[in-house]
This record gives structure tokens, sequence and C-alpha cells, in this order.
């Protein structure tokens, strides 16, 4: 059994953890340079503002109805995100991050039935206290039918936030009840074919047989198909649509105690997920470095080091993201003790399609000689071999600012945003 837990309005709930006052009020987070509307609380929802609606034709309609507006705030939602995280991995053998506020975890052999749903409640109800960030499990045989159970987990209140498809009727009556624009992997130009075929919902979908679905959406819809019948075959890497993208290594022995071959590393770890972007064409607005010391291991002294940066124009560059982690990284490095870190790794989020990038008046790099130089170093590299030209900051070993007029406080990782209380 998987599990699909997707952290409710992420945004706006990171905005609300610091300002209970605004548990019930109608929220919205902007864009870089505040420049339109990308999370919305259900408050806010049902007033009507859209999603991606510009700032500035809003703003006299958000003032009238008393909408908190907020910047967004990539590095407190970066710390937030990775709270969940490190709460939710208590409960399973096997997490995978699929975005920022999303994640699958391994079920198997936790219970069936009644003794599954109340272990889903219990995580549910821990990250809850735990963070303030409310979240929905959806819980299925496969990670398809896991997020059509978080679906109806986040639809309806009654299944107090975790929604368990664990039988063929239940499996039945929730793919007869979702439209098939909801099934995860099936993208909007897909929509138009299948409704054109008279495809309408999840169930009309899976009644379809397998040669026509191969020869209508190829083989990547043959297995949401097959998902949907409750077959579990989409691996980690084949995820669709993917909102971030982490590279990460655990490191043999002890780890790594030097900042070089750490460099070298996280140097290594960005240029992955450079080419990972490129390969789905598109582009990450932020990157989070990570290193942690071993959980595990009472002999040695623990450090951590988390750093989220954001970028002013969404970029796949190579030798940008390579420069900003191991920026990062450097930012966090105490000098001053030794530490032997055990895993570390890069993520990039925040993710648009590379033709949907919003470029910035103040842009320090120049975009189109920064292209062509890219462009000579991948076709070398897919002539030579993946990495034959990389950046010199990688090794041979293979072990600016923004518009944010209504930003909040950085309150988890900056000592001058720590919240007072007067008593």
């Amino acid at each position: 059994m998987f599990g699909l837990v997707d952290c409710n309005n992420f945004y706006c709930s990171c905005e609300r953890v610091f300002n209970p006052a605004l548990r019930t009020s109608p929220v919205v987070v902007l864009s870089n340079n505040d420049g339109c509307v990308i999370a919305r609380s259900n408050e806010a929802k049902a007033l009507g503002i859209e999603m991606g609606a510009p700032f500035y034709k809003v703003k006299a309609f958000l003032e009238r109805n008393k909408v908190a507006v907020f910047s967004s705030n990539y590095t407190l939602y970066g710390d937030m995100s990775r709270r969940v995280m490190m709460l939710l991995a208590g409960f399973t053998p096997a997490l995978t991050q699929y975005s920022i506020d999303e994640a699958f975890i391994d079920l198997s052999g936790f219970g069936k039935g009644e003794a599954l749903r109340s272990y889903g409640r219990r995580i549910v109800s821990t990250i809850g206290r735990g963070t303030g960030i409310p979240v929905t499990l959806g819980i299925a045989p496969t990670k398809t039918l896991a997020k059509v159970a978080a679906k109806y987990g986040k639809r309806y209140k009654g299944y107090g936030g975790v929604c368990l498809i664990d039988t063929e009727d239940r499996r039945v009556k929730a793919l007869k009840g979702l439209p098939v624009a909801d099934v995860w992997g099936i993208g909007r130009r897909t929509v138009g074919k299948l409704e054109y075929h008279g495809v309408r919902t999840a169930w009309d979908f899976t009644q379809r047989s397998e040669g026509w679905v191969r020869r209508e959406l190829t083989v990547t819809g043959v297995r949401t198909w097959r998902e949907l019948q409750g077959e579990s075959c989409i691996d980690i890497e084949e995820l669709p649509e993917k909102k971030s993208i982490c590279t990460s290594r655990s490191f043999p022995d002890r780890g790594l105690s030097q900042l070089a071959p750490l460099e070298e590393a996280v140097a290594h770890f960005a240029s992955s997920c450079s080419r990972k972007l490129k390969e789905q064409d598109s582009c990450c607005r932020a990157v989070t470095v990570f290193a942690y010391t071993s959980r595990f291991r009472t002999d040695a002294p623990c450090s951590a080091i988390n750093r989220t940066v954001t970028l002013t124009v969404p970029t796949n560059d190579l030798r940008e993201l390579v420069s900003v982690s191991v920026g990062a990284l450097r930012s966090q490095w105490d000098a001053s003790a030794t530490f032997f870190y055990k895993k570390a790794g890069v993520i990039v989020w925040d993710i648009c399609p590379s033709g949907e990038v919003q470029g910035d008046l103040f842009d320090t790099i120049d975009r189109a000689k920064q292209a062509r130089l890219a462009a000579a170093i991948d076709a070398i590299n897919r002539k030579n071999g993946y990495n034959t030209v990389k950046v010199a900051v990688q090794g041979t070993d293979t072990s600016w600012r923004m518009k944010h007029e209504h930003e909040s406080g950085k309150y988890t990782t900056n000592i001058d945003d720590i919240i007072k209380v007067k008593a």
C-alpha cells in the first residue's frame, strides 16, 4: 500500500502557522516580484480569486474583501517542507518527496482496513501538531490511486484527512466520481483527446482496452491505465509532471568531513538537476542544498546544513545552478568544528516550463550568451558522454533582489525574524 501525503494549500498554511489570526481568513500568496497569485486558501477560492490572476488586476478586490496578501517566501516554505518530511520519515521505511508539499510513503506491513486508517490518522495528527501544517493522506495499492484518494480526502471533511481505497468497490466508486482531467499523469492536451472519444471519467478510461490506450496515449498512458486498475507500475524516476527534482547520495564509511569533496559532490548533484530539468524542458525558481550527519551515530557530533536560494529568473543553466548550490553550501559551512556528513543533495523546485520563464528588468546575466554556451556544452556532452565538459568545481572525484513588498519573516531560519511574545 502507498500513501500520498499532501499539504493543504501549503504556501498559505505556512503563513498561517506564524499568524494564527488568519486561520479562518482568506489568504493569497504571490509569485516572484509579486506578479500574480500562485496560492489561495479555501476562503480565497470561495471569493472567486483565480489561480494566476495578475496582482495589479485583483489588488483592489483583495483590499475590499480584506484578503491577506503575502509575497512568496521560499526560504520559509522550504524549511517548513523539510520539517514535514522529517516528521513523515519516522512513520515509514521508504519516503519519496515528489514536490515541496507532497510525498509518497510506503505503508506496506502497517495493517489493513481500520488499522491502516488509524495509522494514517496518527500520521496526519502528528504532522499537524508538530508543524501546524494541515495535511491529507490518500492510501491505495498504487501511487495513482493514492493521488485519487488524496483528492477525495481533501474534498470531503468526513474522511478526517485520511481516505483509504483498499477494496474493489471503493476503487470503482472513486473512479466513477472522478473527472478524467483530475487523473494524475493525464495532461490538458490529453484530456481533450479522451473527451473526444467519450472518456469523461477515470472509470471510463479504465474501461478502454490496453491496446487502445497504448495507441492513443503511448506507454505512459498505459502505466496510468494499469495503476488505475490497481497494478503498481510507476517508478519514482517515471513520475509525470515533476514539480521538484532531487539528486542526493549517501557517502561511504564515516562520510565527508572536508569542504572540498563535499563541494564537488554538491556541484555534481546540481549538474544532474540541470540535466533533468532540460530533459523535461523546464526551469526552476528555487534551489535547496542540504547535508546531514548520520542520525544513528552517537560517537560523533551532529550537524545539518539546509539552505534555500531563490533565483531572480528561473533557469536550468548548468553553470548558474552549480554556482548557486556551491555558494549555498559554503555559506552554511562551519570551519570551527569537524563533522562527518553522511548524506547531501540538491533539490530544484518551483518548476515552470522553459517557454514560460518570466524575466527580470535588472537581470545581470546575458541570457542569450548563456544559452549559446549551454547549447554548445550540451552538444559536446551528447556526443561524447555526460559530464565530458563540466564546471571545474565538480572536480574529478565522483566521491540578485526581488520585489517582496508583502513578504513575511523567515521565522524558522533568521534569528532576527523570530517571533517575540510579551507576557
